[in-house]
Order: C-alpha cells, then sequence, then structure tokens
C-alpha cells in the first residue's frame, strides 16, 4: 500500500497513485444474449401432412376405425363357431345312496365330492339374422374409413387457409413498414426544413399523424402475424406457432369425369346410402329361422350310475320366433327411413357439391381481375405519391396534400394485399370443390 503523502501528491497532480500493471480490472462487459428463435418454417404441403397426421380430428377419427372394425367382430362372433372348455368341483356333506334290497350294497347316487371336466362346441348352421349382421356391419367399416379421409379433409383446408392467413400477415406487415419508412423520411424532411426556417409547424404535424397512423397499423399487422402464426401451429397439431416458408402452387387442372366424384364429402355421403340400404335390403333375414349345433364331452372323477366316467352328446335346435311383439316390423320401418334419409342426403351433398364447383370458378375469375385492379390502383398511387412529394419538396403543393397522397398509397397497397389472399383463398376453394385438395 502507497504511503499517505505520496496518496496526496498523486491526488494533486491528477495521477493515479498505482502504476497501471497494479490497477483494478474492468469487470468484462456481459455477452449479447442470444436472439431469440424465431418459428419453425413449414411449406404448405408439409403444414397440410402434419395436419392430417396429427390434428386431433384426425387421430379421432382413426381411432374411431379402429372401433367400428371391433364391433364388426363382435357383429361377426355370432355367425362363428365357438368353442369353450369348464372345470366343475362338487363337495357336498356326505354321499347320497340309495337301497338296493336286502345282500345288495346301497348306490351311490351323490357322491360325496365330483370333479367334472367339459368341452362344448357350437356352430350355428343357420343363422340368417347373424349373417346379414356381418355384411351391415362391414358396411359402416367403410363408412369409418371414408368419414375419416373426409375429416382430414377438413383438417386441410384448415391448415391450408391458416397458412394462406400466415402468408397475408406477412404481406400486410410488409406494406406497413413500407408506410412507416416513407412515413419517417417525409417526418426528417419536414423537420429539417422547419428548423431551417422555410417550413412551418403544419407541415411537420401532418406528415407526424402520418407516421403515427402508419407504426399503429404496422403493431396491429404484427399481432395479426402472430396470432395467424399460432392459429397454424394448433391446426397442424404442434405446440408452438409455425411460419410459412413460400407461396404454394394452387392452380387447378380440370378433372376427368364428374368433378364432384373426387370429393369424400360425396364419397361419405354414397357409402351412408350404401350401409343403410344394405341394413333394410337384409331385413327379411330376421323373419328366418335359426339351427344351431351344439356338441359336449364330458369326462368325471366318479361314476355315479347309469352316467359313465366319459361322454358325449350332440344337440341341433331349431327356433322361429313367431310373435315378439312387433319387433321386426318396427326395425324394418327405421331402417327403410335411414335409408330415405341417406338417399335425401346424399342428394343434397350432390347439389352442394356442384354449386361450390360454379362458385369457385367463377370466384377464381373475378378475384384474379379484382387483383389485376388493385395492383393497378396501388401502382398509380405511389405514382400519385412520388408526383405530390416531388411538388411538395418543390413548394408547389401543400401538406394536406401529401398527407392524404401517403395515406391513399397505403390503402392501395393493402387493398392489394387483400386481394392477393382473396385469389389465394378462391383457387385453394375451387382445388377442394373438385376434390383435388388434399
Amino acid at each position: 500500500m502507497a504511503p499517505l503523502p505520496l496518496l496526496l501528491l498523486c491526488a494533486l497532480a491528477g495521477e493515479p497513485a498505482l502504476p497501471p500493471a497494479a490497477a483494478a480490472p474492468e469487470p468484462a462487459a456481459p455477452a449479447p444474449a442470444p436472439a431469440p428463435a424465431g418459428p419453425e418454417r413449414v411449406s404448405f404441403g408439409e403444414a397440410v401432412r402434419r395436419a392430417m397426421a396429427r390434428a386431433p380430428a384426425a387421430r379421432i377419427a382413426a381411432e374411431e376405425i379402429v372401433r367400428v372394425d371391433g364391433l364388426l367382430v363382435q357383429a361377426r362372433a355370432g355367425a362363428l363357431p365357438g368353442l369353450g372348455v369348464a372345470a366343475i368341483y362338487t363337495q357336498v356333506d356326505t354321499a347320497r345312496t340309495l337301497s338296493q334290497g336286502a345282500g345288495q350294497p346301497a348306490r351311490v347316487v351323490t357322491p360325496e365330492y365330483l370333479k367334472q371336466g367339459l368341452l362344448t362346441v357350437t356352430a350355428p348352421l343357420v343363422n340368417p339374422s347373424r349373417w346379414a349382421g356381418w355384411v351391415v356391419a362391414s358396411k359402416q367399416l367403410d363408412l369409418a374409413r371414408i368419414s375419416r379421409e373426409d375429416v382430414r379433409r377438413q383438417v386441410a383446408l384448415a391448415a391450408g387457409r391458416a397458412y394462406l392467413g400466415v402468408l397475408a400477415s406477412r404481406r400486410t406487415i410488409e406494406v406497413s413498414r413500407s408506410a412507416v419508412e416513407l412515413a419517417r423520411a417525409r417526418v426528417d424532411f419536414a423537420q429539417a426544413r422547419l428548423q431551417a426556417g422555410v417550413g412551418n409547424a403544419l407541415d411537420a404535424a401532418r406528415v407526424g399523424q402520418v407516421l403515427a397512423a402508419s407504426e399503429a397499423q404496422l403493431e396491429s399487422a404484427q399481432t395479426g402475424l402472430a396470432r395467424a402464426r399460432e392459429a397454424l401451429g394448433i391446426v397442424t397439431g404442434g405446440d408452438g406457432p409455425l411460419d410459412a416458408a413460400g407461396e404454394p402452387d394452387l392452380h387447378a387442372a380440370a378433372p376427368d369425369g364428374a368433378p364432384e366424384e373426387g370429393r369424400a364429402d360425396v364419397a361419405l355421403a354414397r357409402s351412408r346410402l350404401e350401409a343403410a340400404t344394405a341394413a333394410a335390403r337384409y331385413s327379411w333375414a330376421d323373419w328366418l329361422p335359426t339351427l344351431l349345433l351344439t356338441a359336449q364331452a364330458t369326462n368325471t372323477t366318479v361314476a355315479v350310475a347309469p352316467t359313465p366316467h366319459a361322454g358325449w352328446q350332440v344337440q341341433f335346435v331349431l327356433s322361429l320366433p313367431i310373435l315378439e311383439g312387433g319387433l321386426r316390423v318396427g326395425q324394418l320401418r327405421e331402417r327403410r327411413a335411414l335409408q330415405r334419409e341417406a338417399g335425401t342426403t346424399l342428394d343434397a351433398t350432390l347439389r352442394q357439391a356442384r354449386s361450390e364447383v360454379r362458385v369457385a370458378v367463377a370466384a377464381v375469375q373475378h378475384q384474379e381481375a379484382s387483383l389485376a385492379a388493385a395492383r393497378r390502383a396501388a401502382g398509380q398511387a405511389r405514382t400519385v405519391l412520388t408526383l405530390t412529394g416531388r411538388a411538395f419538396e418543390a413548394g408547389a403543393t401543400t401538406s394536406l396534400d401529401l398527407a392524404t397522397a401517403q395515406q391513399q398509397s397505403r390503402d392501395a397497397d393493402l387493398s392489394m394485399v387483400v386481394g392477393e389472399d382473396a385469389v389465394r383463398q378462391a383457387r385453394l376453394d375451387l382445388l377442394a370443390a373438385l376434390g383435388l385438395f388434399p
């Protein structure tokens, strides 16, 4: 440690009391925190694939196929042979005997304990009702499979629209950010004119108002993009937001034959009609008799006369329900009503599909024409803004004309973004209406 006089002299001279080597080291500057990684970017096809594989609705539809397949196995079981075994142990307090007369041993009627094994085979030789149930259950399984495809179609459409929503939000941010940058340049110019004494406070206030409005619109667009990314992540079954990687190819080619035949919802309605028709068609099987074969083999540890240790028996059981309170008539009425409902639903679905195709074709044509007009309007608005800015700098126009031109140019660009999104959505709807998506 330096002596006190030396410290005082150094303080008066303005020099450090310790040599530089002994000076305390400055604390190291903290390392900059890594920038947060943005959301994962996926292509249009990858987003649709993830939605169809991982979305909750798609997974539930897949499990529904497993459930209906279990019902088919249950319906089929009643029409197939069965095999069962059983073991019986009987214990009584004392054996029951029957006297046979003087000089003869008593005959055991019920032994004190008895062990018995049974093997039973059942085979429905004639069971039309069960066979019909088997056929109807197989139709229900086909219906579940087609229903899954319809659910996947709806999930894919939701994922596609969410993806297009992300693209539209990003384009809105681009337009809003460009408007903010232009407005800041105008504010800097107005401030420079004001400081040079050739401008006025009114011009500065007007361009400042345009800048504030553009910044507010940019923040709203940022919020919309965050929501769109979260929506895309949710619809694809993810745990976080997803971003769109690029523009999808949504151009549709005219399909061969009827355009509605490739749609999953039409196939689902037709499958429902086939299942209902099968249930009604085979209702006659409920009035037919059934013939059941039962074979049983037994083995006991104690022979009780006249029953031997081992034996077997075969039974044929023929049954025919005569009167059951109108059950079969009521079932037939219900099945025929379901058949008519399914037919009506199919007709309505076909009409709706054809209507959607016509509307989608017209929408694509009109939206593309609208987008072309919006692009021309945006180009004209940018030209007006450029000319108005030059005139303002030359003193030929007022700041009100410049602010109006800025707002009109920004609105025209936003209208163009809306038109671009409308064209994408119309093309996606056309693909879905034609049965080409997904």
